[in-house]
């Protein structure tokens, strides 16, 4: 091979490449913290006080739309009714964690707010070394 020649990528060897890749649970860094903060987020991201990009670089884009929606739907009810974004407060009560397969976790958050308590339902995977939010549910 002489100097300058350049390789044939297949465009699937191109993405593969560059496509996120996977990482062990053994690799990956302790996804309590995440978890809390993940849920504490996503709560202000509901509320108004915090914009849903802050959380992007967690979040999967399938999570990352249905959490835009979701802040959009909450920004109209609060317009409807005349009131502004307030800060919640709230206390991340309990954090149950389980590893249904390496890399992978399934976690849900119990968060207590004044008014009303809360559960965050997560997913994480590893990919590039860091846990990203595959699937979230607020209920």
């Amino acid at each position: 091979m002489t100097l300058g020649a350049r390789t044939r990528h297949t465009e699937n060897e191109i993405r593969d490449l560059f496509a996120p890749q996977h990482t062990r649970t053994d690799a990956l860094p302790d996804p309590e913290p995440l978890i809390a903060t993940l849920a504490g987020g996503v709560l202000e991201v509901i509320a108004g006080v915090r914009e849903v990009d802050q959380l992007a670089r967690w979040l999967a884009e399938d999570p990352y739309r249905a959490l835009v929606v979701r802040a959009n739907l909450a920004a109209r009810a609060r317009s409807a009714r005349a009131q502004s974004a307030l800060r919640p407060t709230y206390a991340i009560r309990s954090v149950h964690v389980s590893h249904p397969a390496d890399g992978v976790v399934e976690a849900t958050a119990v968060v207590a707010t004044p008014l009303r308590t809360r559960a965050v339902a997560l997913r994480l995977e590893g990919y590039d070394a860091r846990w990203r939010a595959t699937s979230l549910a607020v209920l």
